[in-house]
């Protein structure tokens, strides 16, 4: 792998914390503008070298970082604004979509103790999540909404609303447009708490750890559906508009699209649990239409997933089994690496995709890195950086073991033998000094000649006014 240094060009300071950053040209406009929305609800868009206000959400966004039952206490939160798209007509019909954690549904969440499964214990590998109407955490919508020829943004329905279990595992960046099929994809994380307690991400039936497309241009004259967690709670004329791209989803931040001559790859990024971080791509799939997948379950028979993804959690973590750490009671200097689903694994080892490249929380190689969670990852198409172009770039958090906390830039490439692809870390000039700087999220400009960076000084949504975007130029 080449080593590639950058530039981080500052474009906007002392905002929020950035979870999606995107461009499009608005109506009206003949410019493509960078539009960045923040975890707390507002929307910017740069204009004319100034910051201005798209949308200002934050009324209708939970509370983040309280200190109620089933939440860190400590102002760190998965919840929040978690997506936004622009239809592909969005300079000519003006519509737009957003996936948020809704204000006032605050739930005591679904388990009432820190979980993690012990494979000595056949009761923590087979919880069910009962009782859903009352022990949830909190409901995640997604809306369509239209900027008025006035200017003025105004809601015009709601696409779902989803009930969640647990505070994290959400997804970020989640809604994308497919250039291939035209729909909104929405991307869903399994649902929190760690080690997917329920194994939501597998079963067909849960709304949860999927990818979905959403035909945005059928009318399902629902403007206010149920609160669902599961595909056959929904009203028909809503699963009609809905297929499954991908099951085995831990948590993501969003899908990603490469046009290469007449076809398209797509990327996405798999959150790990305690050992690797993934990035899965593909070409081909078959999309599943939900009405298919509730009949077969109403049959009690399997259907056909030919051509549905599977990126394997919560049996794999990437390439690699599921594993649960624990101390050696022998020699405590040792920690014991255990199968933490061993049934999951065998049954899901065939028909799962094999990452891109997977990286490690400990990654002892002097040319690698330790990672925390990966929290972006972009195709670029661009000239500007001539060693990245083609290339596939993705953020980390934060290096494991740096103080203050300083986020990583890497890169991969598709290699066309199918094999795990090698990756190397994108070294950059910019001196944060002594302030933390976590990459919170990465993001792109309509054909990909352009890379986008989000970074925040805390890892606490609650501290304010601590984000950056940068442009990565060379």
């Amino acid at each position: 792998m080449i080593k590639v240094r950058v530039r981080l060009r500052p474009v906007v300071s002392k905002i929020n914390l950035p979870t999606v950053l995107k461009t499009t040209i608005p109506p009206g406009d003949s410019m493509e503008r960078l539009f960045i929305a923040t975890q707390v609800g507002e929307i910017f868009y740069i204009g004319n070298s100034s910051v201005r206000t798209f949308l200002d959400i934050r009324s209708r966004i939970i509370k983040l970082g309280s200190s109620e039952p089933g939440v860190s206490g400590r102002g760190y939160d998965e919840r929040g604004l978690l997506g936004m798209a622009f239809h592909p007509q969005f300079n000519y019909n003006g519509l737009f979509y957003l996936h948020y954690s809704v204000a006032g549904t605050q739930g005591p969440g679904a388990l009432s103790e820190h979980f993690k499964p012990n494979p000595c214990d056949p009761g923590t590998l087979n919880l069910r999540w009962i009782n859903r109407e009352t022990q949830y955490d909190h409901i995640d919508t997604v809306e369509e909404w239209i900027l008025l020829s006035n200017g003025q943004p105004q809601k015009r329905r709601t696409l779902l609303n989803l009930r969640r279990p647990f505070f994290n595992h959400n997804g970020v960046n989640t809604l994308n447009f497919s250039p291939e099929t035209g729909k909104l994809v929405l991307t869903t994380g399994d649902g929190g708490a760690g080690y997917d307690p329920f194994n939501l991400s597998q079963d067909n039936m849960e709304i949860a750890g999927k990818i979905i497309e959403m035909d945005v241009d059928k009318n399902t004259f629902s403007d206010n559906p149920p609160v669902v967690t599961r595909f056959n709670e929904l009203p028909v004329p809503i699963q009609e508009t809905l297929t499954v791209i991908a099951k085995g989803v831990r948590n993501i931040p969003g899908i990603q699209f490469q046009r290469v001559y007449n076809q398209f790859i797509k990327f996405v990024g798999n959150v790990g649990q305690d050992l690797a971080e993934s990035i899965f791509s593909f070409v081909h799939y078959k999309p599943m239409p939900v009405t298919q997948l509730i009949q077969a379950s109403l049959r009690n028979t399997e259907p056909d997933q030919e051509g549905l993804i599977n990126f394997g959690w919560r049996g794999w973590e990437g390439a690699f089994p599921t594993s649960t750490i624990r101390g050696c009671t022998q020699n405590p200097t040792l920690v014991e690496k255990t199968i933490a689903y061993y049934n999951e694994a065998v049954k899901t080892s065939v028909n799962r995709l094999q990452p891109l490249t997977s990286y490690f929380h400990k990654d002892p190689r002097p040319d690698k890195f330790g990672g925390t969670a990966l929290t972006g990852v972009q195709a670029y198409m661009g000239n500007g950086i001539p060693d990245l172009t083609g290339g596939v770039v993705f953020t980390d958090l934060a290096r494991d073991g740096e103080s203050p906390a300083k986020g990583v830039l890497a890169y991969t490439r598709v290699r066309t033998d199918g094999k795990l692809s090698d990756f190397s870390v994108i070294e950059t000039d910019y001196n944060f000094g002594s302030q933390s700087a976590y990459y919170v999220s990465l993001g792109t400009n309509l054909n990909q000649t352009r890379l986008f960076l989000g970074v925040y000084g805390s890892m606490k949504v609650t501290d304010f006014n601590k984000g950056s975007v940068f442009e990565i130029v060379l």
